[in-house]
């Protein structure tokens, strides 16, 4: 395969090159990169390990150790080599060592990675984040484990054998990387080869309604209503839920890093000197907009800072985080119930009867 680059009336060709002829080495470079990048090779990864060794009689090291949003693992090797050597026969040993991995355990491979990297340190809170949920308990880990081996590119017995295996079961993704350079600019041409991509397509689109159908069946969709003061709000959810109680306790007087304090984990409210706009938020921050209430009435604007709230919640984040913003201020009358659950929290007003409930 070729790149080109177009001009007005040209269509010339990128100089192939080779990792090796620009002086890039496995580790250095090429892993350095695709750790803080790995989505290049291995979209919807989060990198929980590097050169991962945590075993006894063995001093194999597995270049990078992931975990996908299925909540499976994924082991990823690195080569700079035209043929890829053995990788698949080293990325199918450590697929077997690490198919025991219980989720606590990797809270602390996590911990001890996110330690070395100057990251934040609560792993914890980080992998059940990525996995979208507040229970590891909701996903079985390891129950799968899918290797991702990349390299310059795959020789014949290589592709022959990773395609055996594939039709037997296993799920190994070959990613060929090929260098260009353009002037002083090196390029890179990434490309699934095995499966290829249709193929590839139709098992992502299994994978993903056997996903929704696991989610579904441990998915708590509970509703809740909201009492604030004389306010009423009706069937919210999650989201919503604790959406209202930040707006009220931030109108009543609480400080933005008071909220943030009293959020479970901290990171779902982000704090900003100065007043900015949502646009720019999404844009400096790499804001997914649909994971924020990004809205222009959804981002609040307290004491010269920028506030703007999470919009995922679980059902443990949820209930801890209410507890402790409603703390902050007492007088507020802020109360909360499962919607249809027949009780009136104590000292909670009765809706009035002629009057809709109020929704967002």
């Amino acid at each position: 395969m070729a790149v080109f680059r177009v001009d007005d009336d040209e269509i010339t060709p990128f100089e192939a090159t080779t990792f090796k002829a620009q002086g890039w080495k496995e580790r250095d470079d090429l892993q350095r990169l695709l750790k803080k990048h790995i989505e290049v090779i291995s979209p919807g990864t989060l990198i929980v390990a590097e050169e991962f060794n945590d075993w006894e009689n063995s001093n194999r090291r597995i270049d990078l150790l992931g975990i996908n949003k299925d909540a499976n693992l994924v082991v990823i090797e690195l080569k700079r080599t035209e043929h890829g050597g053995h990788m698949e026969l080293q990325a199918i040993r450590y697929a077997a060592m690490i198919s025991t991995l219980t989720f606590d355990r990797l809270v602390t491979i996590y911990g001890k990675y996110l330690g070395k990297s100057g990251g934040e340190t609560d792993a914890r809170a980080g992998l059940l984040e990525h996995l979208e949920c507040d229970n590891p308990g909701e996903h079985k880990l390891g129950r799968d484990v899918k290797i991702v081996l990349a390299s310059a590119d795959f020789s014949p017995e290589l592709r022959t054998a990773v395609t055996w295996l594939n039709e037997r079961a296993l799920d190994i993704r070959c990613v060929r990387m090929r260098p260009y350079v353009n002037n002083e600019q090196v390029l890179l041409d990434v490309e699934t080869i095995i499966p290829i991509p249709e193929v590839a397509d139709d098992q992502v689109r299994v994978r993903e309604k056997k996903r929704k159908q696991t989610r579904s069946s441990t998915r708590d969709d509970t509703k809740y209503d909201l009492w604030v003061g004389t306010e009423y709000y009706s069937k919210l959810g999650k989201n919503r839920l604790i959406f209202h109680i930040v707006k009220a306790v931030l109108e009543n007087g609480a400080s933005p890093n008071e909220v943030k304090a009293a959020i479970i984990p901290h990171r779902r409210f982000m704090v900003i000197d100065g007043r900015v706009g949502a646009e720019q938020l999404i844009a400096e921050h790499g804001l997914p907009p649909k994971r924020w209430f990004c809205k222009r009435d959804q981002i609040f604007y307290v004491e010269g800072q920028t506030c703007m709230l999470s919009t995922q919640w679980g059902r443990t984040t949820t209930i801890e985080s209410a507890q402790k913003l409603t703390a902050i201020v007492p007088d507020l009358k802020c109360h909360w119930a499962p919607h249809g659950s027949g009780t009136l929290p104590s000292g909670a007003p009765a809706p009035a009867a002629s009057r809709p409930p109020a929704r967002t």
